[in-house]
């Protein structure tokens, strides 16, 4: 899918350093500059969000002739961003906000922007371009920062023209009159700013349908939609619904309205529906929150945290050799300690659950290495398995303890022992004075016992005997 954001880019820059002194010539700190960072800001956090969940994003933006939007430039090409509607203005300041850092506070921001309205001549150049290409894009996202970009005639000119081919307009609006936004798909203003736009006070679900209708009425919307914090993102079209909110923890919600605009017009360019979409941006909110800063999420992070939130079905816990490793290096990278079991897992019982409880315990990510139906035959024997892997796989992943099943084909996990290569490995109480296969890749060996008297071979053994 190919999205397009039109918006107020800036870069966010900062300076990290320390700051042991104050200077002799005024009672000011003085910060001794480690490293500088620079990330695109402003729309191009859209982007990012837009791009991290595997999107192909095009940028409809006005910059100036200057350093600043050289660089800004330059970072959009970099992660393979379309430029090719961007207008360069003569004599107008790209936007770049610097923030000195010293031991992770803030003791200054300094910004060079221009914030005045865009020139006629800027406008009529970004609508030629998409007059050129407009059929080219799935969805368009207004990203509105109030610096100039999103004039009253750039918003109704891009919304007419996107209407005009049965594209979806979603914008983010900024300001207390959402009136240029008129004819758009839906816009995406939090509480506070629909309380503001509509002069209606939200507390309680009839002032809250009565601010979505007058929104959805005066600006003409396809659908009406108001994001609501922890309360979740409420949405109306022929009627309330509201999507709950699924955030575990908040550390920081910097971004998360970039979050939510990016996720819903990518959920809506798959063809999901506004209430499946609604809950997709609010899984990928529940996702950025949970971290510091501007952040994005990817499709892998909304579906381990779906899976975290037990809102999945057992299939999402399955993973293949190639999906575990791309999985396990990014834990790895956010400090996760990864435990790895495996076995058989013929007939669960509650052996098979005590064991594999206590081997989360030592971790936060349990996975859990499943025997191949073949390999259970040679180990156990020709009438084994009674289940076949699928089966014992699917069950696996619907405990609670299990955040992943790898199914394997080798008599041993060798192998997937070698790739994961886990903090902690597991196996029973009875591999003790025993070699352990893969100790060499985990970082340390645990042995637990199993519960006495509870076994696969004695559920059959049991059941052969009922039976005869």
């Amino acid at each position: 899918m190919n999205i397009l954001v039109v918006g107020d880019l800036m870069i966010d820059h900062y300076l990290w350093g320390s700051c042991e002194r104050i200077s002799p010539e005024a009672p000011v700190q003085v910060v001794d500059i480690a490293k500088e960072t620079a990330v695109l800001g402003g729309a191009g956090n859209v982007i990012n969000n837009l791009k991290s969940l595997g999107a192909e994003v095009s940028v409809a933006s006005v910059i100036g002739d200057d350093e600043n939007g050289a660089e800004l430039t330059g970072m959009l090409q970099d992660i393979s961003v379309d430029t090719s509607n961007l207008v360069i203005q003569e004599g107008r300041h790209t936007s770049k906000k610097s923030r000195i850092i010293a031991v992770s506070q803030q003791i200054l921001r300094y910004d060079k922007e221009s914030k005045d309205d865009i020139e006629a001549a800027s406008t009529k150049n970004i609508v030629e371009s998409l007059k050129n290409n407009i059929e080219e894009y799935d969805a368009i996202i207004l990203s509105d920062y109030g610096k100039g970009v999103l004039t009253e005639e750039l918003c109704q000119a891009v919304i007419s023209l996107a209407k005009s081919k049965n594209k979806k307009v979603l914008v983010d609006p900024k300001g207390k009159d959402f009136s240029k936004y008129k004819g758009a798909y839906l816009l995406t203003p939090n509480k506070k700013e629909a309380q503001i736009a509509t002069e209606i006070d939200i507390v309680d679900e009839n002032s809250l349908t009565d601010a979505l209708l007058k929104l959805k009425q005066e600006c003409d919307l396809d659908i009406s939609m108001i994001t609501l914090s922890e309360d979740g993102i409420a949405t109306y079209d022929e009627k309330l619904h509201i999507s709950p909110t699924v955030a575990k923890e908040v550390f920081d919600v910097t971004g998360a309205g970039d979050t939510v605009i990016a996720s819903m017009a990518y959920a809506l360019s798959l063809g999901k529906s506004i209430e499946d979409s609604a809950a997709f941006a609010n899984l990928a909110a529940g996702v950025v929150v949970g971290k510091i800063g501007s952040a994005t999420v990817t499709i892998d992070e909304i579906k381990e945290y779906e899976a975290s939130l037990h809102k999945s079905t057992s299939d999402a816990h399955i993973k293949s050799f190639e999906d575990i490793k791309r999985l396990v290096d990014r834990y790895k990278v956010n400090g996760k300690k990864v435990v790895f079991t495996n076995g058989c897992f013929d007939i669960l019982h509650v052996g098979h659950v005590k064991y594999l409880q206590v081997a989360k315990s030592f971790g936060d990510i349990l996975i859990v290495g499943l025997n191949s139906d073949e390999s259970v035959s040679r180990l156990k024997g020709p009438t084994r398995p009674v289940n076949i892997a699928e089966d014992r796989a699917y069950l696996l992943a619907a405990l609670e303890a299990v955040d992943f099943v790898v199914p394997f084909e080798d008599d041993t996990p060798y192998e997937l022992i070698k790739m994961i290569e886990p903090d902690v490995l597991v196996k029973g109480g009875d591999y003790e004075g025993k070699v352990v296969v893969g100790t060499e890749f985990a970082k340390e060996l645990k042995l637990v016992d199993f519960v006495d008297g509870k076994s696969t071979t004695k559920t059959i053994e049991k059941i052969q005997g009922q039976t005869c």
